[in-house]
C-alpha cells in the first residue's frame, strides 16, 4: 500500500491510498497516519480518496470506520472519497453505506467539510 498526502491548505489534508489494506502492515500504515492527522494541531479535516484500492478486507474496512468515529469524537471531520466497486460493495454488504456518506468528488467532500 502507498499513501500519498497532499495539503491542501494547513487545516485539510488529502490521503491518496494505492494498494490493497488488509490485516497487518498496510492497515497499520493507514491506521497510523491517520491517528498522527488527528492529534495533529491545526488540522480539522481529512479526505480518503479510495478511489485507487483495490483490495480492503475487514481489517481495512474497521480501521477506516474506527476512525470515522475517533474524527467525529474529537470535532474533526474524515471524508471517504470515490471507493470503488469492490469496496463499495463491502460497505454495502455490512450496511456501512446507510450509516457513512460516501462522495463522488474531493470537491464534493470538501463543500460538506465544514457545513
Amino acid at each position: 500500500m502507498r499513501i500519498v498526502k497532499k495539503v491542501l491548505d494547513n487545516s485539510v489534508i488529502i490521503l491518496d491510498i494505492t494498494g490493497e489494506v488488509t490485516l497487518g502492515q498496510s492497515a497499520g500504515q493507514l491506521s497510523q497516519e491517520l491517528a498522527k492527522l488527528l492529534g495533529e494541531e491545526g488540522v480539522e479535516g481529512v479526505i480518503l480518496n479510495l478511489e485507487n484500492i483495490n483490495y480492503m478486507d475487514s481489517t481495512g474496512l474497521g480501521e477506516v470506520v474506527g476512525y470515522l468515529a475517533r474524527f467525529e469524537d474529537s470535532g474533526k471531520r474524515l471524508k471517504l472519497v470515490r471507493p470503488n466497486e469492490t469496496i463499495r460493495k463491502l460497505m454495502r454488504l455490512t450496511r456501512l453505506d446507510e450509516i457513512i456518506r460516501i462522495y463522488d468528488s474531493e470537491e464534493k467532500a470538501l463543500e460538506d467539510m465544514f457545513s
